[in-house]
């Protein structure tokens, strides 16, 4: 993960932009100074997709998703233009570029309060993509330099579907399988919550 003399490695993606990407908010690119990473909570990156282009929200015609979007094998799609405002946190979305990582998270239990452990592993190749990304933002937006979890943003707990007496974590991504050292030792950001 490693930046080679300053320069950013070899990135390869395929664009696949959302049906309303252009029904967006628009922002200066020097407005982003912050990269939330994320997991899909999901199967496989069609079923994220279908996800991706649901309509949430009536007014504007737009859903919720993240920019970037990391398969298990390593491969990149951007869905959404960096200048595009997508809804993936709540409070931060002006600020920042959201990357989703291909994990199955709590799936399909999300909020049920016997199953709030993440156990999939992130992949060697999907981290390896994870920080060329990185490194390109870093070098394509000038006023970025921080890096959080959506769980460091979105701290707010919800009733449990099993026991709503309960509350469970609405969020709970990247999670504890997330390799916060491995990518915080080559991204050149400094790591923020709430």
């Amino acid at each position: 993960m490693a930046e080679s003399a300053g320069l950013s490695p070899k990135l390869e993606m395929t664009t696949r932009w959302l049906p309303y990407a252009a029904r967006l908010k628009t922002r200066p690119l020097d407005a982003i100074d912050l990269v939330v990473i994320h997991c899909t909570e999901l199967p496989d990156l069609a079923t994220a997709r279908q996800y991706g282009e649901r309509i949430h929200y009536q007014a504007s015609g737009t859903g919720n998703s993240g920019h970037y979007y990391i398969d298990r094998d390593g491969c990149i799609e951007r869905w959404l233009p960096d200048h595009r405002m997508a809804h993936h946190v709540r409070g931060f979305n002006a600020r920042s570029i959201g990357i989703e990582l291909v994990n199955l998270g709590r799936f399909p239990n999300w909020l049920d309060s016997r199953h709030q452990q993440m156990s999939e592993a992130y992949p060697a190749p999907q981290l390896e993509a994870l920080g060329k990304l990185l490194i390109h933002l870093r070098q394509r937006l000038p006023a970025l330099r921080r890096i959080a979890g959506h769980e460091d943003l979105d701290t707010a707990t919800v009733s449990a579907t099993d026991r709503p007496q309960l509350q469970v974590r609405r969020k709970r991504d990247p999670g504890v399988m997330f390799p916060w050292d491995e990518v915080m030792a080559g991204c050149g950001l400094a790591r923020v919550t709430a």
